[in-house]
């Protein structure tokens, strides 16, 4: 089991060049829970996550993991707490899924180690659980969409964080396949208590699999708490300028979001 850990954002403001995309804000990450970040296209959703990781660094305010700040921990300290699956990662040319999933145990090693057994165990493992582990001598770049994607979810399971951060992680996924990674995502978090923070776009989704919802709209902290207290229609208005109706999913028990018009469908 990991252990719980704290993630924060106090007084954030973050962007590139001279655009500020997220400015002064402040949240709560709730340890050892799934967390859905939500909200419209080019709302700060990515930068938010990126800024987590310290793959940003901040404009002003601070990124908080067990009260110390992100941006000034040892880089390779850091990986071995917290992992992220960034939007569209790039393989390196030839690689093999092996070989970049072992990559996920860079962090753990250390000058001069060896290849240890908890490190094959590890692969193997993310291999298994993200059912990659038969295309694991082919390269990457000979994979679908599909199977490119859970590749990289099972580089970031290798790492085996506290902590881990997924930018869209059911993208180039068909709907099986989404089903399949969001409750991996669930038993990962219910069986090691891996804190897990998650942008995705389909809110039904969202509000099926996570037990908290953070809505960002223009960069600011529109909503946070659980599904059922983010996920109405005022914050669907609001946020997405979508007018729906939402009720309760007779098979999870969780909101479910339907958007008005000539006919009412899922997202």
């Amino acid at each position: 089991m990991t252990r719980d850990r704290e993630l924060s954002v106090e007084h954030l403001s973050v962007g590139y060049h001279e655009r500020l995309v997220i400015e002064a804000l402040d949240l709560a990450i709730p340890p050892g829970a799934i967390t859905a970040i939500v909200g419209a296209n080019a709302c700060g959703k990515s930068t938010l996550l990126r800024s987590m990781s310290r793959l940003l660094s901040p404009r002003a305010g601070q990124v908080l993991l067990d009260g110390k700040a992100v941006h000034r921990m040892p880089a390779k300290q850091l990986a071995r707490e917290l992992g992220l699956l960034p939007q569209a990662p790039i393989a390196p040319e030839g690689i093999t899924v092996s070989d970049l999933v072992g990559r996920g145990r860079h962090p753990h090693q250390r000058i001069l180690s060896r290849w240890s057994t908890a490190d094959d165990e590890a692969v193997a493992d993310a291999l298994t659980v993200t059912d990659t582990f038969e295309l694991a001598d082919r390269p990457v770049d000979e994979l679908s969409g599909g199977q490119r994607q859970r590749v990289w979810i099972a580089m970031a399971l290798a790492q085996r964080t506290d902590v881990l951060l997924l930018d869209e992680p059911t993208t180039f996924l068909d709907v099986s396949h989404q089903v399949e990674v969001l409750d991996l995502l669930t038993d990962l978090n219910a069986e090691r208590g891996t804190t897990i923070v998650m942008v995705l776009h389909d809110l039904n989704l969202a509000a099926r699999y996570a037990d908290h919802l953070i809505a960002l709209a223009d960069g600011q902290l529109h909503a946070a708490g659980t599904p059922a207290e983010v996920l109405t229609p005022e914050m669907v208005r609001t946020v997405f300028g979508l007018n729906s109706d939402v009720i309760t999913d007779p098979v999870s028990g969780q909101p479910l979001m339907l958007p008005k018009g000539r006919h009412h469908s899922l997202v």
